[in-house]
């Protein structure tokens, strides 16, 4: 049985080839909307990890059609794909596929899930927070155990990438076991007091190209496979060990995560825990340690720097904290945001 050191060896030329084409991918996406690169990284950040992210903001704030140009460009469609406005009134059937009738006259409670949310590989849904509590928890054990069950038995579930969207984050204690499993968050903003004009030649661009059903975005610099790649070279990093010159173990955190950023990092998240009461769990954290590296390997391919702590802006669990960690997070880190 081959080892992770063998497995990451056989990789290593493709693993750095799909990091060029995702990181051109990401910066090239960035042209096609106004002041939204910080958003676009986010979102390819998560994906490397696999792991959900949350966008909030009013409508208007281009959050779908940011979603919606990524999924494109990574040339998603079909089966592999679903995405779904939710409101209160959502039915379970709506998300997760009807009831199959031949089925229940057999004494099976199954659901029919072909292009469901059970079958994607990428969802995106909108409006997240107003899943009915029915919805909610097949959400829940989705995120947590990418298991879907049918007539109570587990099925594995094929979900690579969730994005999500919100006009809010209620903070009502219901839905806190859903937002916690959004260990990144971003407030999507206006850009029209800074960016007035810019924003109106996009507008108009993006309006005459949907007329003539273009999508230059869709240049096929990046797929979901070289996403899929970029995740499985990031777990067989995390797996390889081996002993140090110095009798020790030389593991991801010894070899990527230099001893004075791994200091700057549990200060950060002890600072906030002790002086703004931001809970990061457990479970919280070690996702934390995998978007770090997410972030150091797409950008530099190698070690983690102070600048990738930036990502910590992301853990709110509320617009006030979001809002209070973009605020104070730069300052702790003694860093200008635009270093970042």
């Amino acid at each position: 049985m081959s080892t992770p050191k063998d497995q990451l060896a056989r990789i290593s030329g493709e693993l750095e080839t799909a990091r060029q084409k995702i990181d051109r991918f990401r910066l090239s996406l960035g042209r096609h909307l106004v002041e939204k690169q910080d958003l676009i990284d986010l979102l390819i950040i998560g994906a490397i990890a696999q792991e959900p992210v949350l966008l909030v903001g009013p409508p208007g704030t281009a959050k779908s059609d940011l979603v919606l140009k990524l999924v494109e460009g990574l040339g998603l469609g079909g089966d592999d794909y679903f995405e779904y406005m939710l409101t209160r009134f959502t039915e379970p059937s709506e998300i997760l596929g009807p009831l199959d009738l031949a089925g229940m006259k057999d004494g099976r409670y199954v659901r029919r899930t072909e292009g469901k949310l059970p079958t994607a590989k990428v969802a995106f849904l909108d409006e997240i927070f107003k899943s009915s509590s029915a919805i909610l928890n097949v959400l829940l054990t989705i995120l947590n155990e990418r298991k879907y069950y049918q007539d109570g038995r587990p099925e594995p579930v094929p979900l690579k990438l969730l994005f999500a969207a919100a006009n809010e984050i209620p903070e009502h204690s219901e839905l806190s076991a859903l937002r916690d499993r959004f260990c990144l968050k971003a407030e999507s903003r206006s850009v029209r007091q800074d960016h007035f004009e810019e924003l109106i030649d996009s507008g108009l661009r993006n309006e005459s190209l949907r007329f003539r059903n273009l999508t230059p975005w869709k240049e096929g610099l990046c797929s979901l496979a070289d996403l899929e790649l970029a995740h499985q070279g990031l777990l067989l990093r995390f797996a390889e060990e081996s002993v140090s010159h110095d009798g020790g173990i030389a593991n991801d955190r010894s070899r990527f995560f230099p001893a004075p950023v791994f200091a700057e990092f549990r200060r950060l998240v002890e600072t906030l825990a002790r002086e703004h009461r931001i809970y990061i769990s457990d479970r919280k954290l070690v996702k934390i340690y995998k978007l770090l590296r997410a972030r150091a390997w797409l950008i530099r391919g190698g070690e983690v720097s102070v600048e990738d702590l930036m990502l910590l802006c992301h853990l709110g669990e509320s617009l006030r904290e979001l809002r209070l960690l973009a605020e104070m997070i730069p300052q702790y880190l003694r860093l200008n945001r635009s270093d970042s």
